[in-house]
C-alpha cells in the first residue's frame, strides 16, 4: 500500500475543510509553469517519495490522466488559467496511425523504386551496346539515299512510323515522339494532311503508349498498330518483320519518316526522324544510276533500307527508354525519401505532443491533490 506524507495529508484536509479557504485567484502561467517543474522534479528526483516512483511504474499514463482529469472538479476555479495555460493541440491518436501506415506504405514504394532503378541500370548497359552498334549500321543504311539525292515527288504520300513501346514508367519518353508526330503533321499543308484523301498522311504506330495518345487526335490516320514493342533490346529480326507487313498491307506511301527518341547522354534524349523512301522514289532519284545493281533488286532494297532505318530507331529509343525510366526512378527514391522524413517529423510531432498532453493532465491533478 503506497503511503504518502503527512504534509500532503494535512494539506488536503485544509483545503477541503477549512472554513477560511477561500478560491485563490488565478496565477500568472509563469508561476504556475515553475510549479508545475518542482513538481514533476520532485515527484522524480526526491528519494524520500520512493513510493510514488513505485506507482508510477504501476499506473499506465493512460490511466493516470483519466486519474488526473477525474480530480479537476476539485481544483474549482482556482486554476483556469492553468488549464488553458497547459492546453496541447495533441494529434489524436488514430492520426499518429495514419501517419505510421503512411511512412509504412511510402518505404516499400521506395524499395520498388530502387529495385526498378537498378533493374534499368542492368538493362542500360545492354541497350547502349546493342545503340552504338546499329547507329553505324544505320548511317551507312542512309548513305544510300543521301548520296542517290533520293526525294519524295511533288505532292507525294509521306508515311509516319511512331517508335514507341508498351511499357510506362519511363518519363515524357512516348509524349516526346507523339508531340513530334503532331507538329509534323501540322507543317503538312490542310490538303495534303487530310486522311480522307488519297495522298494524306498514313501513321504507323509501335507501341501502346502512343498509340494511346495519337488516338485521340489522328484516329483517323492511323493505318497500322503493332504491340509487344520493348519488351527487350530489339532485333533486325523484329524490324524486317515490322517492315514486311508495312509492305503487305495497303499503305501507300513516297516517303517514309520514321519518328523516334534519340539518345544523347545519360540525363537528355530528344524527338528525331529518320527518313527512308519507296522503290519507285529510289528509281526516279537522280543518281541512284551510279550504284551497280540488278534491275529485280531495287524493291528489296527498298524494304532492306526501310527495315535498317526501323531497326536503327527501334534501339536507339529502347536505350533512351531505359535510361529514362532509371532517371524516373531515381527522382522517384529521392521523393519518397523526401516524403518519409516530412511524415516521420509530422509523426513525432504528433506524438510529442500527446505525451506532453497526458503529462500536463497528470501535473495538473498532483497540483490538485
Amino acid at each position: 500500500m503506497t503511503h504518502f506524507p503527512k504534509n500532503s495529508a494535512s494539506s488536503f484536509h485544509s483545503l477541503t475543510h477549512s472554513p477560511r479557504h477561500h478560491p485563490p485567484s488565478s496565477p500568472p502561467a509563469r508561476v504556475i509553469s515553475q510549479v508545475a517543474f518542482n513538481t514533476v522534479d520532485s515527484f522524480f528526483n526526491t528519494s524520500s517519495l520512493s513510493p510514488r516512483r513505485d506507482l508510477l511504474i504501476r499506473i499506465t499514463l493512460s490511466e493516470m490522466a483519466s486519474l488526473a482529469r477525474s480530480a479537476r472538479p476539485l481544483m474549482g476555479a482556482a486554476a483556469p488559467l492553468a488549464t488553458r495555460s497547459f492546453s496541447a493541440s495533441a494529434a489524436p491518436q488514430a492520426t499518429l496511425r495514419e501517419l505510421e501506415q503512411r511512412v509504412k506504405s511510402v518505404r516499400n514504394i521506395e524499395k520498388i523504386t530502387k529495385s526498378m532503378k537498378m533493374i534499368a541500370t542492368t538493362k542500360l548497359n545492354k541497350a547502349t551496346a546493342a545503340m552504338h552498334s546499329a547507329k553505324v549500321y544505320g548511317k551507312t543504311n542512309g548513305e544510300i539515299f543521301k548520296n542517290s539525292e533520293a526525294v519524295a515527288p511533288q505532292g507525294g504520300r509521306e508515311l509516319f512510323v511512331v517508335v514507341s513501346s508498351d511499357k510506362g514508367l519511363c518519363g515524357g519518353i512516348h509524349s516526346s515522339v507523339s508531340k513530334r508526330t503532331r507538329l509534323e503533321l501540322a507543317k503538312i499543308s490542310p490538303s495534303a494532311a487530310d486522311p480522307d484523301s488519297p495522298d494524306g498522311p498514313a501513321v504507323i504506330v509501335l507501341g501502346e503508349k502512343s498509340k494511346a495518345q495519337l488516338q485521340r487526335t489522328l484516329k483517323k490516320n492511323l493505318a497500322l498498330t503493332f504491340s509487344q514493342v520493348g519488351r527487350d533490346v530489339p532485333t533486325f529480326a523484329d524490324a524486317a518483320a515490322i517492315a514486311d507487313m508495312i509492305f503487305k498491307s495497303k499503305v501507300k506511301f513516297d516517303k517514309v519518316n520514321i519518328v523516334f527518341n534519340k539518345y544523347l547522354s545519360a540525363l537528355s534524349f530528344e524527338s528525331d526522324i529518320l527518313e527512308a523512301y519507296s522503290e519507285k522514289a529510289l528509281r526516279d532519284a537522280p543518281k541512284f544510276d551510279l550504284y551497280e545493281q540488278e534491275e529485280d533488286v531495287t524493291k528489296d532494297l527498298a524494304e532492306f533500307s526501310l527495315a535498317n532505318a526501323i531497326f536503327a530507331a527501334l534501339v536507339e529509343g529502347h536505350a533512351s527508354e531505359i535510361n529514362s525510366k532509371r532517371n524516373a526512378m531515381d527522382n522517384a527514391s529521392k521523393n519518397a525519401g523526401d516524403m518519409i522524413a516530412s511524415l516521420q517529423m509530422q509523426y513525432n510531432r504528433g506524438r510529442q505532443a500527446a505525451i506532453t498532453n497526458d503529462l500536463v493532465d497528470i501535473i495538473t491533478g498532483a497540483s490538485a491533490l
